[in-house]
C-alpha cells in the first residue's frame, strides 16, 4: 500500500505543475479571444512540462532564476521530465522526491504561483 501512495504523490504532483503552467497560459488569454493559430491550441493540449513552460513564456525567467537558486534548479530537474503516463512507469522511489520538488519553498509550484 505504501508504494501506491508514493505513486499517487508522484502522479498528482506532476499534474499540479501542469495545471499551474496552464493557468499561466490562460492568464495570457483575454476573455472571448480566439487563439491565434490552430497549432497553438494543439500545443497547449500537452502534458510535457517543458513545452508548457515555453508556451507560458517562463522559460527564460526560469533559466535566470535557476542560475541564482540551486535548489530551484535541482527541483526543476526532478520535475521537468514528468509525464501523464508516469503512473505506468513509476518505480516507487520518487514519489516523495517529486512531491518535495514541487511543494517546498524553492519548489517549482511556488515559483510558478508567483507568475500567474
Amino acid at each position: 500500500m505504501r508504494g501506491r501512495k508514493q505513486a499517487g504523490a508522484f502522479y498528482l504532483a506532476g499534474y499540479a505543475v501542469e495545471c499551474a503552467l496552464k493557468a499561466c497560459i490562460a492568464r495570457q488569454t483575454r476573455r472571448h479571444e480566439f487563439p491565434p493559430k490552430l497549432d497553438y491550441v494543439r500545443d497547449i493540449y500537452t502534458h510535457k512540462l517543458e513545452n508548457l513552460l515555453r508556451l507560458a513564456g517562463l522559460e527564460q525567467q526560469l533559466e535566470r532564476d535557476m542560475k541564482t537558486n540551486a535548489n530551484l534548479a535541482s527541483n526543476w530537474g526532478a520535475v521537468k521530465d514528468w509525464g501523464e503516463d508516469s503512473r505506468y512507469k513509476f518505480s516507487g522511489l520518487r514519489g516523495r522526491e517529486l512531491y518535495l520538488a514541487v511543494t517546498e519553498p524553492n519548489g517549482v509550484l511556488p515559483w510558478i504561483k508567483q507568475r500567474w
